[in-house]
């Protein structure tokens, strides 16, 4: 299939300039900015792109790809960051620039060349950009500039080698995609084959011959990430799949009943229910720190699944609902970028537990799950769900996890999603909930003054979980949240809402 490839140099924009590519349906993948020449040979990439990154390309360890990657005569393109590094490479200077740009401005073309052939000569683009070039390599011509850039977009065409000095990924450059789908269409010849119709073709086929006859554990949640895996699963070897739902004690309001009930009635497979809430809130007593969370409940499922494979026969394979946001923010697709955070099906099953792992998902954003999903036939009851983390309630409860912070944080994201229910506005929201954590605060009840725990509510858009935006909520809606949360969940004295979007602030609090 064809492909492009972005190699990341650390910028925080770099995921979208995959979902550009992906939006007008020709495949992309993110790596490390030192990926071996040998293994993009392997890949076989149309084109690559030069994320961009906050390192200046003339420090000596600023981060920098195989000199080889420039003679393997497959068209680059420069954004930001990658654009000097291709004036750095062939000769050029980069140097800090008096006159910074950020934010928009305006870009003049000058030549349209294939990567503007279909833009006009003038339009908005945002800029990001401390250091910039004083003069140009050999062999390169300005196809563009803005008031303080003179050469804010070059080009050697006869080596296919662009570099832009704005950001095209992001909304606020008009035309962005269009300037992305030119480099990768146009320049690069990629076809644009990718879509979730065959996806779903090829994954099935994959899991198949991959599988075989072999038995598969999929663990479900309700979510839609899980189960979309289980019912590719389904399609792909019907019964030699089982699907084991685990009660750990975490979940939302009735969410056992209801997903099992669902499970049911939508697959062929049988699911398997077990009830570990004891097993999961004894090994998460003392536990403060987020990631050592992450790593007991990832821990203590492995247990689970164990006794579930002891008693259910035997299997080879775990199936999971790793999504690409999950690598990505895991550490494991990034290049200078450190982990944000570590999802506990992201390397989170010990190796004791001795099944393979197999993760169908891998390579999509939530977007694209919730397509194939719907394909596929999954029930409205799960496609319509806001997401919900593996972890559960754990990682809405800031510092321990304690029976009272689960009661609290359980039932305010209840009343907060029976508001937004109320309101119409439930479908039209990324993610809703309430977190708690230990801060208390004075608050009077009756006639009497309580010190009760406070409830953040954190309401979200987003597209792809990879960035999100809070929700501007009418203050009558918030009200009501806030009053019903201190009237009907006990030892909640104040009620606070969340707006920090993500970056810099996580969907989750841990």
């Amino acid at each position: 299939m064809d492909n492009i490839v972005v190699l990341d140099f650390g910028s925080q924009y770099s995921n979208l300039i995959c979902r550009r590519i992906r939006d007008i349906n020709v495949y992309c993948e993110l790596l490390p900015f030192n990926t071996s020449i040998k293994e993009l040979q392997q890949i076989r990439p149309n084109g690559i792109i030069f994320s961009g990154g906050p390192a200046s390309v003339y420090f000596n360890d600023s981060p920098k790809p195989d000199k080889e990657i420039f003679e393997l005569g497959i068209p680059i393109l420069g954004i930001c960051y990658g654009h000097q590094l291709i004036i750095d490479h062939f000769g050029g200077k980069v140097k800090k620039t008096s006159t910074r740009e950020y934010g928009r401005a305006d870009l003049i073309i000058d030549n349209k060349g294939d990567l503007f052939s279909t833009i006009d000569s003038k339009i908005k683009c945002w800029m990001s950009h401390g250091d910039a070039a004083e003069n140009l390599p050999e062999g390169f011509e300005i196809l563009g500039h803005t008031e303080n850039s003179f050469s804010a977009a070059i080009a050697n065409q006869e080596k296919r080698l662009y570099g832009i000095q704005f950001h095209p990924e992001v909304v606020h450059t008009e035309n962005g995609s269009e300037i992305l789908k030119n480099f990768s269409q146009k320049i690069c010849r990629a076809k644009p084959s990718w879509n979730m119709e065959s996806f779903i073709e090829s994954t099935i086929e994959a899991i198949q011959q991959r599988v075989g006859n072999e038995k598969v554990l999929c663990a479900v949640s309700g979510g839609i990430d899980s189960t979309t895996v289980a019912a590719l699963f389904d399609k792909a070897i019907g019964k030699n799949l089982k699907c084991v739902f685990v009660n750990h004690g975490l979940l939302r309001e009735d969410e056992e009943v209801l997903v099992t009930g669902l499970f049911k009635d939508y697959l062929q497979s049988e699911v398997i229910y077990v009830n570990a809430e004891k097993q999961f809130l004894q090994k998460l007593k003392g536990v403060c720190n987020p990631e050592i969370k992450r790593s007991v409940i990832g821990e203590e499922f492995a247990k689970v699944f164990m006794d579930v494979v002891k008693k259910n026969g035997h299997f080879q394979w775990l199936a999971q609902g790793t999504l690409y946001p999950d690598v990505i923010e895991s550490g494991v697709s990034k290049g200078p970028a450190s982990a944000i955070k570590t999802h506990h099906n992201v390397g989170g099953m010990p190796k004791w537990l001795n099944l393979k792992t197999i993760e169908p998902l891998r390579t999509l954003y939530k977007d694209e799950v919730k397509r194939v999903a719907k394909l596929l036939g999954v029930p409205n009851e799960f496609l319509q769900r806001h997401p919900f983390p593996g972890p559960g309630l754990a990682v809405r409860i800031i510092g321990e996890v304690t029976p009272e912070k689960i009661r609290i944080a359980r039932h305010a994201s209840k009343i907060v999603e029976d508001e937004l229910n109320a309101a119409g506005l439930y479908h039209k929201v990324w993610q809703a909930y309430a977190l708690v954590g230990d801060d208390r605060a004075v608050g009077v009840l009756g006639d009497q003054r309580i010190y009760g725990h406070i409830a953040t509510i954190k309401i979200v858009e987003s597209i792809d979980a990879m960035t999100a935006d809070w929700t501007r909520l009418p203050y009558e809606i918030i009200g009501k949240m806030s009053d019903r949360i201190t009237n009907e969940v006990e030892d909640v004295s104040w009620v606070t809402y969340a707006v920090s979007s993500k970056p810099p602030a996580t969907i989750e609090p841990q």
